[in-house]
């Protein structure tokens, strides 16, 4: 009778345990239109599928259209497509977010612990934003999962000369930023992601986030010769008559003195694939990861570089970009990395106070591009650098590894002292090092040649930082 009554004990908590476990399964809420879908966005514990299909999104009621506050909700976007006028971007009617930032965004995820799998959007039409903020998404909640969604942004103003007539401000120009991942946002996770520039703007980008991971992402942009141009007889460029917002070196691209286009240059049309800001507002973002994502055609690639906490980047391949590949700064680590150099450097550790960063970059095919013969720079202090190829053939024999140098991205501060010390590096390339002024104390080990720069060549380094 005992064993009867103990076997009965059991099966009972069996049968219970699972019942709980079927209620506390959520139960997924089909719907099929925008205005159904709205509905559950500030519902918690659901999950929502919306019908596959195309949606336009040309009406809003914020300058956030869609807004997920919810928490613990999944929502399936799987085979649907939103198409959002750019219109809504330049609404003044729409209600302002309460938040401080005006950005326009056409969808917002502040809650916590959601997830948003499978949309394809993209924004149509010419018609440029009020200001120069505006974004596909905004993500500032917490423990939020972005997967296999896909972007592709248009509607940036004016279109087709990239950062030559400034990056937003005070500026002409309006632009479409893809993903925004900013405080208070933490452990948010960007998996399986595409995004398409053809606006100008960033892909993706972090201000003021805490332990992001970006895995497996897509970026690509598009790039644009200054002879073509050049060519044009009609638009912006035109109307300016070939004369940029400032002279000298413009991220990546140099122009004259005065500011009038040069022919045989290259710029990308967007700016950076990844990007890391210092802080939002003097909340710092810390620590990023980067893990097997691609970058091609942007001004610089993966740019950790303006965050100081030290970011994770792994197994990641950059291709085409103009400034440099990859931006690295304090205390950065750089893992199993590959870039070319046909546009610009494949990395830089560009700035004076960057400290102990650890790079392994395998230099791409850099053969047939235009206006650069630099592979890399390096500056700052304590690094420990590993450069390597697959092909000797794949890097030409114009190309240098300089340290201590102003050419190139980065250095701003005209009156800063340039140095590299304490650098470990093994050049397992044929390329040449060279060291210019401010180089000490470094530990070398290369295939190739490696000298200081001349007097002439010091003359030439110095004068570039006035050229910034």
């Amino acid at each position: 009778m005992n064993k009867i009554l103990t076997l009965l004990s059991v099966l009972f908590i069996v049968f219970s345990s699972q019942a709980q476990v079927a209620d506390n399964q959520k139960k997924v809420i089909e719907v099929s239109s925008l205005t159904e879908f709205r509905f559950y966005l500030n519902q918690d514990n659901v999950h929502v599928k919306l019908k596959a299909g195309n949606y336009q999104v040309d009406d809003a009621k914020k300058i956030r259209f869609f807004e997920i506050t919810s928490n613990n909700s999944y929502y399936d976007l799987k085979d649907v497509r939103f198409m959002v006028d750019t219109k809504l971007f330049s609404r003044t009617d729409l209600i302002k977010s309460n938040d401080g930032n005006s950005m326009y965004c056409a969808i917002e995820i502040s809650g916590n612990n959601v997830t948003l799998e499978g949309l394809y959007i993209e924004t149509y039409g010419d018609t440029p934003g009020l200001q120069s903020k505006n974004k596909m998404f905004n993500i500032v909640g917490e423990d939020i999962t972005l997967k296999n969604v896909e972007l592709r942004t248009a509607g940036s103003s004016p279109w087709g000369y990239g950062y030559l007539y400034g990056i937003g401000g005070g500026s002409d120009v309006r632009k479409m930023n893809g993903i925004r991942v900013g405080y208070p946002a933490k452990n948010v996770k960007l998996l399986g992601c595409k995004v398409h520039m053809r606006a100008m703007g960033h892909a993706i980008f972090l201000q003021g986030s805490e332990n992001t991971l970006i895995e497996g992402c897509e970026v690509d942009g598009l790039l644009r010769t200054t002879d073509a141009m050049l060519k044009e007889t009609s638009g912006y460029g035109f109307d300016k008559n070939f004369y940029a917002a400032k002279g000298n070196y413009i991220e990546g691209t140099n122009v004259a003195e005065d500011g009038k286009i040069l022919p045989g240059e290259i710029i990308s049309l967007s700016e950076d694939g990844i990007r890391m800001y210092p802080d939002y507002n003097g909340h710092p973002t810390t620590n990023t990861t980067v893990k097997n994502c691609t970058v091609t055609q942007m001004r610089r690639g993966i740019c950790t570089g303006l965050s100081t906490s030290g970011d994770m980047v792994i197994d990641c391949v950059v291709r085409d970009c103009v400034a440099t590949g990859y931006n690295v700064g304090n205390a950065d680590t750089l893992i199993n990395c590959s870039a070319d150099a046909k546009y610009g450097e494949a990395f830089c550790i560009a700035y004076n106070d960057a400290k102990n960063a650890n790079v392994e970059m395998n230099i791409l095919d850099s053969r047939n591009g235009i206006a650069n013969n630099l592979l890399a720079k390096i500056n700052g202090t304590g690094h420990n650098v590993v450069i390597k190829t697959e092909a000797p053939e794949f890097i030409p024999s114009t190309m240098a590894i300089k340290l201590s140098v102003w050419e190139g991205y980065g250095n701003f501060d005209e009156n800063a002292k340039m140095h590299a010390t304490n650098i470990k590096l093994d050049n397992q390339t044929s390329t040449e090092v060279i060291t210019f002024k401010g180089t000490e104390k470094v530990d070398i080990k290369t295939k190739g040649k490696v000298r200081k720069a001349t007097d002439s060549e010091n003359l030439v380094n110095d004068s570039n930082r006035l050229k910034r």
